[in-house]
């Protein structure tokens, strides 16, 4: 048998492997009783050459066959071979049998007393399926990459630093989503059950997505219409350099209506905008005609305490296991609320319409408890009916009866991948009223808004993103010039006001703290720096902030290429020369 197994050994090639491990195995009894131990190293040689030609079922066939041969170092073969059997099953997509096969490997790791990480590698299986964009190849990886971490103490972190159920939650998100947008609906419902019970999720139902408008037309709330649809104008943007050709997709210019809205009986999910009312989700954004380009971001991110996907006008959402009921409330709260930006363009201009004799005055101001103190100022300062706020923590909430208002213009959180960036344009007289509002209340508590030829530069070097990298030097140029640093954030909200009102000149960064530029007096001029990217949101910020009659002027620094992040939030430098170039033509504007 010795010489017939060294020919079969040398003769073993990819076209004829299994016929030769076949031989082998029906002369098995003959090698064990002669140097079973040399036999058993030609196997796990052969195995070795079956691996480095990605054969690996016949790899791990020689790894058994070689366990068999031999007791003595059975064990490590037959560690070799579960091992190459899992590597083989997942790469085969076979993954049924590999969770048998991960309780295998534990028993045969304990009886060889292996304690090397030499298992394979699920993460990095399924982070090749991610990256060959197999979503289902790389949840059902990840899935058995949970078992490894729990029964094997496996990697417990993906290769992008995520966890192992984030991971799974959002590739899910993914095929769900597709499939969604292809209006098979009771599919992606059906995928979700596979694994939501693994990852602490409730079950998906399914909603048909409608505006305020629509939901109040169809007998179940009440709408009233304070200000009309109308058309706006698209701001001229001007760039310290000259014309730039931008990137970005001009905002819609029909401003939509401002409402106030009432709904009986409400499923709301608190630092979400989602309103669920029956079977229908109310969302004027995702009810938009052209929702088709916003990337929704409600139950996606990670602060989101449930589950959703939308496509062709109707939405999946987590069923909560637990909720809590309250009789009434008017809505402030929302995705992104603790984001001062976002506050004070997409949730601020509520209060107006809340403040209308059609809201009820006995309604509770709802807003998000992880805001920062200075969000729930600005709420006081323009209540006029000194109604209770109510913060809300992360629980589904059910509102016996819900107040709504409107964002002042269709606003997505980002572009659907593959589509240019839209450029959310900002009507001026809705964020006008804001500001005439916020003015006349602080004028009235006595605060002196008057005009005094402050020049300000605003800092924003404790923030981690979208850094001015050589905020140092441009400052230290400008003190010397007699401009004094702000920081913002340090700051009640009345004295942002207070100084930004009272300011001729400012020179920041385009970022939230600008946004407050909106209080500005009408012969104020804003110098804003931001990197070179064009797709930027220029028509935003200059209809935002020109809303107060104050002129803007951007200077486009060079992007500081760093850690991999949104585009917007690029670092980057701005030459201190260009900025006392801004600083004397814009007195020209």
């Amino acid at each position: 048998m010795q010489g017939d197994f060294r020919r079969i050994l040398s003769q073993a090639n990819p076209s004829n492997g299994a016929a030769a491990l076949d031989a082998i195995e029906d002369g098995l009894s003959a090698l064990t009783n002669s140097r079973p131990a040399v036999a058993a190293q030609h196997l796990a040689t052969l195995a070795f050459r079956f691996k480095g030609e990605n054969r690996l079922d016949l790899a791990a066939r020689a790894y058994d066959l070689a366990a068999r041969v031999t007791p003595a170092p059975a064990a490590a073969y037959r560690l070799a071979a579960i091992r190459t059997r899992i590597l083989d099953l997942c790469r085969r997509k076979t993954f049924d049998p590999v969770e048998g096969l991960l309780q295998e490997l534990r028993e045969a790791k304990a009886v060889a007393g292996d304690h090397r990480q030499n298992d394979p590698s699920l993460i990095h299986i399924a982070w090749d399926y991610e990256l060959a964009g197999d979503a289902e190849g790389a949840v059902r990886s990840y899935l058995l990459a949970r078992i490894a971490r729990d029964q094997l103490g496996g990697q417990a972190l993906t290769i992008d630093g995520d966890t192992l159920e984030r991971k799974i939650r959002n590739l899910r998100i993914l095929q769900m989503k597709a499939l969604a947008e292809a209006g098979r609906h009771e599919e992606a419902q059906t995928l979700h059950e596979r694994t939501r019970h693994i990852l602490g999720l409730g079950p998906l139902q399914i909603y048909d997505i409608v505006s305020a408008r629509q939901a109040a037309a169809g007998g179940q709330g009440e709408y009233r219409e304070l200000l009309g649809a109308r058309r706006i104008a698209e701001p001229e943007i001007t760039f310290l350099e000259g014309p730039v050709a931008l990137t970005s997709a001009c905002g819609s210019l029909d401003a939509p209506p401002q409402y106030i809205a009432r709904f009986k009986d409400c499923l709301t999910f608190p630092r979400s905008n989602l309103v669920l009312q029956g079977k229908r989700l109310v969302y004027d954004l995702a009810a938009h005609p052209l929702s088709g380009i916003a990337d929704i971001k409600d139950g996606v991110n990670p602060d989101q305490i449930m589950t959703a996907v939308y496509g062709s006008k109707r939405a999946l959402v987590e069923e909560p296991a637990e909720t809590r009921t309250l009789d009434a409330g008017l809505m402030m709260f929302g995705l992104q609320s603790k984001n001062y930006g976002h506050w004070l363009l997409e949730f601020v201009p509520r209060m107006l319409w809340f403040n209308d004799s059609a809201c009820p005055a006995d309604f509770p101001i709802c807003i998000d408890d992880h805001m920062p103190e200075t969000h729930q100022q600005i709420v006081e300062l323009l209540d006029e009916r000194d109604r209770p706020i109510l913060p809300m923590s992360a629980q589904a909430t059910r509102f016996r009866e819900l107040g709504i208002a409107p964002v002042p213009t269709f606003f997505p959180f980002d572009s659907r991948p593959g589509m240019p960036v839209y450029d959310a344009i900002w009507p001026m007289d809705v964020l006008g009223a804001v500001r005439r509002a916020v003015l006349d209340r602080l004028t009235a508590r006595g605060i002196d808004l008057r005009p005094t030829g402050r020049k300000i530069v605003l800092s924003r070097r404790g923030f981690v993103q979208r850094q001015l990298l050589n905020e140092a030097e441009i400052i230290d140029a400008l003190t010397r010039q007699g401009f004094e640093v702000v920081y913002p954030e340090r700051l009640s909200f009345a004295e942002q006001v207070a100084l930004y009102h009272t300011a001729d000149m400012i020179v920041g960064s385009a970022s939230s703290a600008l946004t407050n530029c909106i209080f500005c007096n009408p012969q104020a001029r804003v110098i804003a720096l931001i990197h070179e990217n064009r797709s930027f949101n220029f028509r935003g910020y200059t209809s935002m902030i020109e809303s107060s009659g104050a002129r803007l002027v951007f200077i486009r620094g060079a992007t500081v290429a760093g850690e991999a992040v949104h585009h917007f939030h690029a670092n980057y430098r701005v030459p201190v020369a260009q900025v006392f170039q801004a600083i004397n033509r814009i007195h020209l504007l």
